[in-house]
């Protein structure tokens, strides 16, 4: 298990940007495939971005276009770059680790963040 820690979120108008930053522990980092999900209120927790062991990124259809992901192993961090921005991009963002092959899904994630919550205002 590695652990995880998120920081970059706030509030922003919509259009804006934000950065979200995810720290590793560990000296295995570039093993782990690594995830952003997000969960709104009442709403159960969803894929937004993923980026493989091999640095392939892949990306919700909500958000391709507007979002980036991005590892750099030697920081053992993983980015994610919000743009453009919308109200419907509120929620709580979570980072995630897998070793497995799959990392699209919840279940291919076993270790998490305490996530960062991102407001859109309109």
């Amino acid at each position: 298990q590695v652990q995880l820690v998120e920081s970059g979120g706030g509030l922003v108008q919509a259009g804006g940007s934000l950065r979200l930053s995810c720290a590793a522990s560990g000296r295995t980092f570039s093993r782990y495939a690594m995830g952003w999900f997000r969960q709104a209120p009442g709403k159960e927790r969803e894929f937004v971005a993923a980026i493989s062991k091999s640095d392939s990124p892949y990306y919700a259809d909500s958000v391709k276009g507007r979002f980036t992901i991005s590892r750099d192993n030697a920081k053992n961090t993983v980015y994610l770059q919000m743009n453009s921005l919308k109200p419907e991009d509120t929620a709580v963002y979570f980072c995630a680790a897998g070793e497995g092959l799959g990392f699209l899904l919840v279940a291919d994630f076993g270790s998490w963040g305490q996530g960062t919550q991102v407001t859109v205002s309109s």
